[in-house]
């Protein structure tokens, strides 16, 4: 399982740090990151990880983001910067099996967390 933290409100501009903590797999040979859903919108891939093929991003948020892994600890980190109202959503950490960004990107989840609420105002 994955249970994610560190969501909550914050003014357009500032900065969350999102955490991961993976429990029954290991982060080394998973693709790890991060889904977002806001209301009324479809779940989409915010940015994932891989040992093998880097990290990848949403383009909205090229340049704000940056994932990481933590391999010895068993997490993943999320710091989002430059937060935009634009970024208001649910954020879900997700893992895939295996090293290709692909199974991340096409959805094939094998462990999803619960979600964690994130709130930019204006």
């Amino acid at each position: 399982q994955v249970v994610e933290s560190g969501g909550g409100l914050v003014q357009a501009g500032g900065s969350l740090t999102l955490s991961c903590a993976a429990s029954g797999f290991y982060v080394a040979d998973h693709v790890i990151g991060w889904f977002r859903q806001a209301p009324g919108k479809e779940r989409e891939v915010v940015s994932c990880i891989s040992s093998r093929e880097g990290a990848y991003y949403l383009d909205s948020v090229k340049g704000r983001f940056t994932i990481s892994s933590d391999n010895a600890n068993n997490t993943a980190t999320l710091q989002m910067n430059s937060l935009q109202v634009e970024d208001t959503a649910v954020y879900y950490c997700a893992a895939a099996s295996g090293y290709h960004q692909f199974y991340f990107l096409t959805k094939n989840i094998n462990v999803w967390g619960k979600g964690t609420s994130v709130s930019v105002s204006s």
